[in-house]
């Protein structure tokens, strides 16, 4: 500050009589000066130091202060005079200067009228030349030299011109910024545009606009010191007065702007006569004003597309009702995307490939005015009806939005693909990389909303759940309403399934009296239950045993409806999503098919056949062809997920195994289950068997002698091929076997017929030890043992299980044999227990049943063993 520098302003001197302060004009020069600290030192310095000190009482002198402030205004006054004198030689040397400047141009002018004159003389003596000279050759036939001297006179002429049209365009710059600082207009310009009306004049005046901006910046500081935050009062910022009294930025500023109106108006009639040069022109002029900004938003704004569009896109979605039913019902195929939105993404094509030309032949950033187009296109037009009809959709049913959603995006997309092979600005080659960055990036904006994070696979698993649970709504009533039976160790795996089931169940009645659910929705629900809107109390809703039963068709069902979601989750989610939604969807597919549906049946098939063990009747069976679909569809439900859902998150190790783990633990435990049912039928086979052997008769075996007699008793006896019990038991297996055969086939089916059909020979090896056999009886004994084996041997046996129960035929033979045909089979024995052929135990137990056990040649026999 001012104030600090005492030495060279004040003198602090003592003597007598005090000098006053001492200053020049370099001290108020200083940019820090300050006219309150400038006053305060000069009343100091006037009060002396013993004054200072003294007591307040004292009295106040101000001939101190009078004398120093005299002194300072006369010197004020001295160096006002000597400000002005100075000021009075820079406006002399500036006049003499511009004075200098005017003199120099008329000299030049008066030159180049002078060089112009002359090259005109000369060109018209060459002419001259050259049509009486045989065209520039003279008689000997050597080429004239005045053409290359014309040439050469002519480019100095054109750097001459040049150079005067530099020496003018200073000239009327100079003059331009005379006028807007000293008298705060710019009349030249004004009048240039008023005179001329062309668009190469508005071009002109543009470029010397903006050299006088610059101009400004340099010689007017003060105008643009607003700008960095300094404060304005009464055109005074900062206490200085911009230039010459002027505030030529904003007098520039507003000229730029109504200039910059006329190039916009200029190119949009430029634009409407399909004159690009002209456009090109000025879109380069304007760039250079605010980097093309307006420019481009005049374009895009104010494009015809837009204009035409503008009501198109505020219409309703008027789809007719039919369509929108088909969008809704998910056993008919998708419609396609919404016709208002395909025909603006149709129209769209056309638009980008026509305007791309314009945009490349009318801007010099071409590719700048291209991403803003396409960003407006699809942030308005597209994104605007998109929204409109996503939200249409939405009021139809979940399914229906899934699907326009689906279509929506893939027709979008093709949109893309075909816009970057057409390449727009690049046609005919491919667009360019920031192009095509654009298109992809919109493309993601669009539908980012709808698919960010869980929000996209959350709607499509609950679409799936709600078409699931309609489905199998009859299905869950029916069991639910069964009687469980708590027993065996299945009793905990079928008490998980009954809360799933009732779960299923109350999941459906609550989704169709919520208040969110549209009517089309509620209408589907209803529909693909199989329900009327009058069953009001979902609870009391009859079902029949049909509706309890599995149903390959409604597994196909399912499993069609989960395939149409798995292709939207690959189309619509990123690669990187893909594992797990799919694990997603793998998770409900193992829940609503496997347990819901597959271990529900199989449970309630547990339940039946846990009854039948211990039944006193004849046991029902009629359980068991329950197990074919369920196996059916199992099979179908495991192949889908190998081979679809478990394939699309290979890409991801951690999901892939989970994935596979769960599959493998659903399936198994259906597996379990149904072992679990065949084993229980092995039992009830077997225990009912059993019974029946407990009802032969005693005498069965050993008639007596007057049921030999020739009586309608005895003829009747002797007519009959079987007992009674053989009967009964063979009919029992006939039905259980092809009950089986409805239940399972194959490997599968041969197995349990094996292990049956064992246990129940080995049954029978039992049971014909416990009975005595007379020579009748054993006619009745090889009877009933033959019905038996060809009864098991109807049955898809092994070769080793055919040749075991064979064995049961030569039973017979032992009780109706004489001695030596029974020495001659004593010979062939099985060692160890029952195989193809008798051990010696069976041998020695079947022959002691024979009531002629007693007699010589059978003792003779036992006796040789």
């Amino acid at each position: 500050m001012a104030s600090m520098d005492n030495a060279s302003i004040l003198t602090t001197g003592r003597s007598i009589f005090p000098r006053g302060p001492s200053f020049t004009l370099e001290n108020f020069s200083n940019k820090d000066f300050i006219v309150r600290d400038f006053v305060e030192e000069l009343s100091d310095s006037s009060v002396p130091a013993n004054r200072r000190s003294a007591p307040a009482q004292q009295a106040f002198d101000p001939k101190p202060l009078i004398r120093t402030f005299e002194n300072a205004l006369s010197q004020l006054a001295t160096l006002s005079d000597e400000l002005s004198e100075r000021e009075n030689e820079l406006q002399t040397s500036v006049k003499r200067a511009e004075i200098q400047h005017d003199q120099t141009l008329d000299t030049l002018g008066r030159k180049l009228d002078q060089s112009i004159d002359s090259f005109e003389t000369l060109d018209i003596s060459l002419n001259h030349s050259n049509g009486s000279g045989m065209n520039g050759y003279d008689r000997s036939g050597r080429q004239d030299g005045g053409g290359n001297i014309a040439v050469q006179i002519g480019e100095r002429l054109e750097d001459l011109d040049k150079q005067r049209r530099r020496a003018m365009d200073a000239n009327f710059l100079i003059q331009c910024w005379l006028e807007v600082s000293e008298a705060g207009q710019l009349t030249s310009l004004e009048e240039m545009i008023q005179r001329k009306s062309g668009g190469d004049n508005k071009v002109r005046c543009a470029v010397i606009a903006r050299q006088l901006m610059r101009i400004s910046q340099r010689l007017d500081p003060s105008s643009w010191a607003q700008s960095n935050g300094s404060t304005k009062v009464n055109g005074v910022t900062n206490g200085v007065v911009g230039y010459r009294g002027h505030d030529t930025k904003e007098i520039i500023e507003k000229f730029s702007e109504t200039l910059e109106k006329d190039l916009l108006k200029q190119f949009d009639e430029s634009y409407r006569r399909q004159q690009f040069d002209d456009m090109l022109e000025c879109a380069k002029v304007l760039h250079d004003f605010n980097g093309g900004n307006n420019v481009v938003a005049l374009f895009v704004n104010q494009h015809q597309f837009f204009i035409d569009r503008s009501q198109l896109i505020t219409e309703e979605v008027t789809t007719d009702n039919e369509t929108w039913e088909k969008l809704a019902d998910p056993d008919s195929d998708p419609p396609g995307v919404e016709p208002s939105l395909q025909s603006l993404v149709d129209e769209v094509r056309v638009v980008m490939q026509e305007e791309s030309f314009i945009i490349k032949r009318a801007f010099p950033y071409y590719e700048v005015v291209l991403v803003k187009f396409i960003q407006r296109i699809f942030q308005q037009s597209i994104q605007q009806r998109l929204e409109m009809v996503l939200e249409k959709a939405d009021t139809i049913s979940s399914l229906a939005f899934l699907r326009s959603l689906h279509a929506s995006r893939g027709y979008i997309n093709n949109l893309i693909e075909d816009l970057k092979a057409h390449g727009l600005t690049e046609h005919p080659e491919q667009a360019s990389v920031q192009t095509a960055l654009s298109l992809d990036q919109q493309l993601d904006e669009l539908f980012v909303p709808y698919l960010v994070g869980n929000s996209y696979i959350d709607r499509e698993r609950k679409s799936l759940e709600e078409l699931y649970s309609s489905l199998l709504f009859k299905f869950t009533i029916y069991h639910s309403r069964l009687k469980k039976l708590p027993t065996g160790f299945m009793a905990s795996l079928a008490q998980q399934g009954t809360q799933l089931l009732s779960s299923a169940k109350d999941a459906y009645i609550d989704r169709l009296d919520s208040s969110d659910l549209t009517p089309t929705q509620k209408a589907m629900m209803l529909r693909v239950a199989g329900l009327r809107d009058t069953d009001k109390n979902k609870n009391e809703i009859e079902v029949s045993e049909d509706d309890g039963i599995l149903s390959i068709p409604n597994a196909k069902r399912m499993l069609k409806w989960l395939a149409e979601g798995v292709r939207r989750a690959l189309e619509l989610g990123s690669g990187s999503e893909t594992p797990k939604d799919v694990s997603a969807l793998l998770n409900l597919l193992l829940t609503s098919m496997g347990q819901v549906y597959i271990e529900t049946a199989l449970d309630a098939a547990t339940d039946q056949a846990a009854v039948q063990e211990n039944a006193k009747a004849e046991p029902d069976l009629a359980y068991l062809p329950s197990l074919q679909p369920a196996i059916t569809i199992t099979n179908i439900m495991s192949r889908f997920i190998n081979t679809v859902l478990i394939k699309l998150a290979e890409t991801n190790t951690t999901v892939r195994r989970s994935m596979e783990l769960q599959a493998k633990t659903g399936v198994e435990r259906i597996e379990m289950k149904t072992s679990h049912i065949i084993r229980s039928t092995i039992t009830i086979v077997l225990n009912w068997v059993g019974k029946l052997l407990q009802s032969q008769k005693r005498f069965d075996f050993r008639p007596k002698d007057s049921d030999l007699d020739g009586g309608r008793a005895g003829s009747g006896y002797l007519e009959s091929l079987q007992t009674a019990t053989c009967l009964s038991i063979c009919n029992f297996l006939n039905r259980a076997a092809a009950l089986s055969a409805m239940a399972i086939d194959g490997q599968n089916l041969e197995i349990f017929s094996c292990e049956l059909a064992m246990s129940i020979r080995d049954l029978l090896f039992e049971h014909f030890k416990k009975w005595q056999v007379n020579a009748t009886g054993g006619l009745m004994v090889t009877k009933d043992i033959s019905l038996y084996v060809s009864t098991l041997k109807d049955w898809p046996l092994s070769k080793e299980t055919e040749a075991s129960v064979e064995v049961l035929s030569e039973i017979g033979n032992l009780f109706i044999i004489g001695p030596e045909a029974l020495r001659e089979r004593s010979r062939n024995f099985q060692p160890g227990g029952v195989g193809k052929k008798l051990s010696k135990a069976d041998f020695r137990a079947f022959v002691m049943k024979r009531d002629d056990y007693g007699s010589v040649g059978i003792q003779s026999v036992l006796a040789a063993l």
